[in-house]
């Protein structure tokens, strides 16, 4: 590990005023990047009236990003370690402003979809780099306390999101939703310019799996493309192409990572029943909240009347519940293991996404909503802690950055993939997003697939996941 400037990486102290400058830089980066994720949902309505956007467009709109940022998330971790971390998480933010930039600026849906790809690129540079440089910023003894702090400081952004990103949307235009990014951007660039150390990993790969990035997005490319694309006219033969197209290029990306001499993606991780049962269980739940909470954004202002602003504020009890709970479930985990928090937590959202589907067409009150939503922020407050556990504590410490980079990849891509199959699932088409009377069944039989998705990363959770995690863990080579 190298390092640039006044003070070297892994000698700041958490109390110090230059780490809490380097604190300062990466809550902000990926600070940036959490309100953008409930920023936007806020004001798909908006934009779809604004743009005469139809569903599949403002699918795309959310897709487009999240396509990008998971297919290509280990490849920016990959980045910073071998050109610089800091370097990589500035590039990163200089692009993710001047993509929100543009996004702002669009003249039509899709130029807005172009630029959130771009946009999705940045994030993919830049996520990676915030926990990296904390991790080699700062001495042994405090890294939990800057990790610890980052997480709860971050969190706040997305608590914060959906109510900015309402009042932003209400007051002034849906375009504010991506030009907020830039005066947060200037301040990263500025605060890691001047005190962020730089770091590299002097044993990082030689080499960057191009080809294996590049494989990765295709398939989630082609197949969100025929999912999106499937439900609005029918299958022709350009969905079908696109299908078969995503489903091989997933196929070539397994065999690629297998043979590759420096794979993005060592497969030998999932050698772990631990990492492979907590991945797929983190598939199953983050389809579910992907995919339930952009939908109850849409019901609660089309079906209900509720302003962006108020329907964004009913997001608020998830975050403010998992900051209250998340921090203390690590020394739950500690005595009874994972496995039966993230059973029980699974199960708990999963009851707040079938009371959701009990909302009443026109007739949802405040105190209902809240209390749903906070019901499944207690379910998501007592399974995020060990499933991260999980993770982390099947490999080896040096696998430790590319299995977080994992899964939080697998996290994206079912976000993806519930954004892009859900509406063809339940027979919502073209512009009846806008029509209440076709919304609402679409919305009640979509949070029930949703419960589904909860039920099984329970069951995931419940099979696969230990009482205790093994104290040595599987190597990935």
């Amino acid at each position: 590990m190298t390092a640039t400037g006044a003070t070297g990486a892994g000698d700041l102290a958490y109390a110090s005023a230059p780490g809490r400058w380097v604190l300062l830089a990466t809550v902000l980066g990926s600070g940036m990047v959490f309100l953008d994720g409930t920023v936007v949902n806020v004001a798909l309505r908006p934009i779809g009236s604004d743009l005469d956007a139809g569903l599949s467009a403002l699918q795309w709109v959310v897709n487009g990003y999240t396509l990008a940022l998971a297919s290509l998330i280990l490849l920016g971790g990959s980045l910073g370690d071998r050109f610089g971390r800091r370097r990589v998480f500035v590039v990163g933010t200089v692009w993710f402003a001047g993509a929100s930039l543009l996004c702002g600026l669009a003249p039509d849906p899709s130029t807005l979809i172009a630029f959130r790809v771009l946009q999705g690129i940045g994030g993919a540079l830049l996520t990676p780099g915030s926990l990296a440089i904390l991790q080699t910023a700062f001495r042994h003894e405090d890294r939990a306390r800057a990790i610890g702090a980052w997480s709860g400081l971050a969190g706040l952004a997305s608590a914060a999101g959906p109510v900015l990103g309402g009042w932003l949307v209400g007051q002034l235009s849906w375009r504010w939703a991506f030009l907020i990014n830039v005066p947060f951007a200037l301040a990263v660039v500025l605060v890691s310019v001047r005190h962020v150390p730089e770091s590299r990993d002097a044993e990082a790969a030689p080499h960057l799996d191009g080809i294996g990035a590049g494989l990765g997005a295709l398939g989630l490319g082609a197949t969100t493309y025929a999912l999106i694309a499937w439900p609005d006219g029918g299958a022709d033969a350009l969905d079908v192409a696109a299908a078969v197209v995503g489903v091989a290029a997933m196929v070539a990306f397994v065999l690629r990572e297998r043979t590759a001499r420096f794979p993005m993606l060592p497969l030998g991780l999932f050698r772990s029943r631990t990492f492979s049962a907590a991945n797929l269980a983190t598939f199953a739940i983050y389809g579910g909240l992907g995919g339930v909470f952009l939908l109850l954004v849409l019901e609660l202002q089309v079906v209900d009347g509720f302003s962006p602003l108020k329907a964004g504020s009913m997001l608020l009890p998830l975050t403010a519940v998992m900051l209250l709970v998340s921090a203390r479930m690590g020394g739950v985990v500690n005595r009874i293991g994972p496995r039966w928090p993230m059973t029980v937590g699974s199960l708990v959202a999963g009851t707040g996404v079938v009371l959701m589907s009990r909302l009443p067409s026109g007739g949802a009150s405040v105190p209902r909503v809240l209390l749903m939503v906070a019901v499944v922020g207690l379910g998501m407050s007592v399974l995020v802690a060990p499933l991260t556990a999980s993770v982390l504590g099947s490999v080896e410490d040096r696998f430790a950055g590319v299995a977080s980079g994992t899964n939080n990849a697998v996290s994206r891509a079912a976000g993806l993939l519930a954004v892009a199959a859900l509406p063809a699932l339940v027979g919502l088409t073209g512009d009846e997003y806008a029509d209440p009377h076709a919304l609402h069944p679409a919305y009640q039989h979509a949070t029930l697939i949703c419960a589904g998705l909860f039920a099984a990363g329970a069951l995931v959770s419940l099979v696969g996941v230990p009482d205790v995690l093994r104290a040595h863990p599987v190597d990935a080579d």
